[in-house]
């Protein structure tokens, strides 16, 4: 008996943090729903030929559907040429940086612009006029997070605020020594993070230095940065909740697969989480769902 059970694979970028556990735990639960296979792979790093191959081996595997980080907006588009004149739709989650320009379906992520703007509103109730403020990304050229600092700026322009960008890398207590000697050598007293790693190290730096008042904010869940938000030293992050990442790349390509119904690209949200919801959170990111 030939078995034509539906198999899917998400593929992604810097698969070793703590975000992808919960689109992962999102991917899985879409599979058992809609009974179809399903798993998630990914590369340690920001690398597009390691990209590239695994979707080349998910096709060559028999794959039926992908969901890729699009992390680059014109990287991929020929290998998801690729992908669909072998008969294997495409869709993005977490990051499509060309807005499905690359030749992708559809995208489940957040408005990175809004998401930062509604941060940076966020943190002016808390900034003086002409501040001096830190915006950390944990990498160099990547799109999610510039735009991200973009709309952090915006949504800081009626303080008039002094920016300045600092790479923190992907280790926060690393990033957490980096971003401590630029306060101190730029006579900042805010660190507002664009991504997991550096809204930690952000946190740990509030932390230590909590006499000296430093207002610190960001992007995304961990353990960590769910503590820091208990503690006090994290204002609020936001959430681009993952687990609608993982769960809408599925139900997407089986409809498609299924009925011929097209995906549609869906805005993952910007939800703030603060002292007032951190507990139902903590306990929703103990089964991997915030």
């Amino acid at each position: 008996m030939v078995d034509d059970r539906l198999r899917f694979r998400l593929i992604t970028i810097a698969s070793d943090e703590e975000l992808f556990h919960v689109v992962e735990r999102g991917m899985r639960d879409a599979a058992a729903a809609l009974n179809v296979d399903a798993d998630l792979v990914g590369t340690p790093g920001f690398d597009v030929e390691d990209a590239i191959r695994l979707v080349r081996s998910a096709v060559q595997n028999g794959i039926d559907g992908i969901g890729l980080n699009v992390f680059h907006p014109t990287a991929l588009a020929g290998v998801i040429a690729e992908a669909g004149a072998a008969g294997v739709p495409v869709v993005a989650f977490n990051i499509d940086a060309a807005k499905t320009g690359s030749g992708n379906l559809s995208y489940i992520m957040q408005d990175f612009i809004v998401a930062g703007t509604a941060l940076g509103q966020r943190a002016a109730a808390s900034i003086a006029d002409g501040e001096h403020i830190i915006i950390a990304r944990h990498d160099d050229g990547i799109g999610a997070l510039e735009e991200r600092a973009a709309g952090i700026e915006a949504g800081l322009a009626s303080r008039g605020v002094v920016v300045t960008r600092v790479i923190t890398g992907r280790v926060p207590a690393r990033g957490a020594e980096i971003l401590n000697e630029a306060l101190s050598r730029l006579g900042a007293r805010a660190i507002i993070g664009t991504g997991q790693p550096d809204t930690e190290a952000a946190g740990l730096v509030a932390k230590a230095g909590r006499k000296r008042g430093i207002y610190a904010a960001g992007f995304d869940l961990s353990p960590g940065i769910v503590d820091l938000i208990a503690e006090g030293h994290l204002d609020c992050v936001i959430d681009q909740q993952p687990y609608v990442q993982g769960f809408y790349p599925i139900v997407q390509l089986t409809l498609y697969l299924r009925f011929g119904l097209m995906p549609s690209s869906l805005d993952a949200g910007a939800a703030i989480v603060d002292r007032q919801n951190v507990e139902l959170v903590r306990q929703l990111s103990k089964q991997s769902i915030r």
